[in-house]
C-alpha cells in the first residue's frame, strides 16, 4: 500500500499542480485542450472491430430500492393504456381527424452524487470561494445556475484515446475493499501488466469492481454499499505528471469514507476540477468494458462523450461510449 499525503501536502497541490493560466486566462476547456485533432486521430484509428461499450450506470425508473433510494422523479405525461382500450378522441380542431397516439414521460433528478453516471464541469466544485482559473464562486447563482464554465463549453463533444486501468483485475479480486485505495504503484502496476501506458490527452478510467456491487444490490432489490475504494489523493500529482484530460472510475474518484483531509473533504474532486481544470466522470459502470477489453488483450479504445447542452449546467448526465 502507498503512503497517503498529508494535509498540508495536499493543500500545496493546489499550488504545485494548478493549471491556472496555463492556456489563458480566459480559458474554459481546462485540460481538454489537450485532446488535439492528432489525439482525436489516435483515439478513430484504434476502432477496429466496430464494436461500441456502454460505460454508464442505468437510470432506473422508480422503485423502493432502485439505486440506493436514489430515485428520479418520473411522471408519465401520458401512456398507451388509453389506447389499447379503444380510446382515442377525434381531433378538437380537425373533424373526422384521429388524435395522435403517444406516450412521454416527465423526468427529474440531481445527477450529482454517488448514484448517477455524470460528467462534472468546471462550474460544480470550488476551493476557497474560487473555481478553476480564479474564477469566483459567485459567478454560479441561484437565479441564474451556472454563468460561466457551464456545460454549453463541451457542445462539440469529447472523443478521445481511452484507457482502462483494471486495478482490481490485476490485483486478482472482484472489487477492492474500502480501505484499499489505489495508488500511483497501482495505476502503474496496471499499465505494465496490461501493457499500456496513459499518455497525454487520454481519458483514463480505473475500475475498482464497485460496479459488480451495484448490480448485484439492483438485483436484490438492496441499496449498493455506501463506501467504496477509489483514488487515493496520493495520485494527484501523477495524474497532473501524465497530462490526463478527462478522469473517471466506477466510483465518485475520491475513496470514501472522507475524513482523512479536514480542510479537503475531497480532495481529488476539489483538486482536479479547481485547480487542474481537469473534468471527471463519476459512477461509470465499466464491467463490461472490462469484459471487453480482457476478451481482447487491449485496454485502449475509443472513448466518446456527449454531454447534454445545458445553457447553465454544472454537468451533465452522461452515457460514455467505448468503441473498438
Amino acid at each position: 500500500m502507498g503512503t497517503p499525503p498529508t494535509q498540508d501536502e495536499v493543500l500545496g497541490y493546489f499550488d504545485s499542480l494548478s493549471n491556472w493560466g496555463r492556456w489563458g486566462d480566459d480559458d474554459l476547456l481546462g485540460t481538454l485542450n489537450l485532446i488535439t485533432p492528432e489525439k482525436r486521430r489516435q483515439a478513430a484509428s484504434l476502432v477496429e472491430d466496430g464494436v461500441s461499450v456502454s460505460c454508464s450506470r442505468q437510470i432506473p425508473f422508480p422503485g423502493p430500492m432502485a439505486m440506493g433510494a436514489a430515485n428520479p422523479l418520473i411522471h408519465m405525461v401520458q401512456t398507451g393504456e388509453r389506447y389499447a382500450l379503444g380510446d382515442n378522441p377525434g381531433h378538437p380542431l380537425f373533424p373526422g381527424v384521429e388524435m395522435l397516439e403517444w406516450a412521454a414521460e416527465h423526468v427529474a433528478f440531481v445527477f450529482h452524487g454517488q448514484v448517477f453516471t455524470h460528467i462534472d464541469g468546471l462550474a460544480h466544485v470550488f476551493y476557497q470561494g474560487k473555481m478553476y482559473n480564479g474564477r469566483p464562486a459567485a459567478l454560479v447563482k441561484a437565479s441564474e445556475g451556472a454563468t460561466v464554465q457551464t456545460s454549453d463549453v463541451l457542445k462539440d463533444g469529447i472523443m478521445s484515446r481511452g484507457v482502462l486501468l483494471d486495478v482490481a483485475r490485476v490485483k486478482g479480486v472482484t472489487t477492492l475493499e474500502p480501505g484499499d485505495h489505489v495508488f500511483p504503484e497501482d495505476l502503474e502496476a496496471a499499465e505494465e501488466a496490461q501493457g499500456v501506458r496513459v499518455e497525454p490527452g487520454d481519458v483514463l478510467l480505473l475500475r475498482t469492481g464497485y460496479g459488480a456491487q451495484v448490480d448485484a444490490a439492483a438485483a436484490a432489490g438492496e441499496p449498493p454499499p455506501a463506501e467504496h475504494s477509489g483514488y487515493n489523493a496520493a495520485c494527484l500529482p501523477w495524474i497532473r505528471e501524465r497530462d490526463v484530460a478527462l478522469l473517471g472510475s466506477d466510483v465518485i474518484q475520491d475513496a470514501t469514507p472522507p475524513g482523512d483531509f479536514p480542510k479537503t473533504m475531497l480532495p481529488v474532486h476539489q483538486v482536479t476540477l479547481v485547480a487542474l481544470g481537469l473534468r471527471l466522470i463519476d459512477n461509470g459502470h465499466l464491467e463490461r468494458l472490462a469484459e471487453a477489453c480482457a476478451e481482447r488483450n487491449r485496454w485502449e479504445f475509443c472513448l466518446t462523450l456527449n454531454p447534454l447542452r445545458l445553457a447553465r449546467g454544472t454537468g451533465s448526465p452522461a452515457n460514455p461510449i467505448a468503441t473498438f
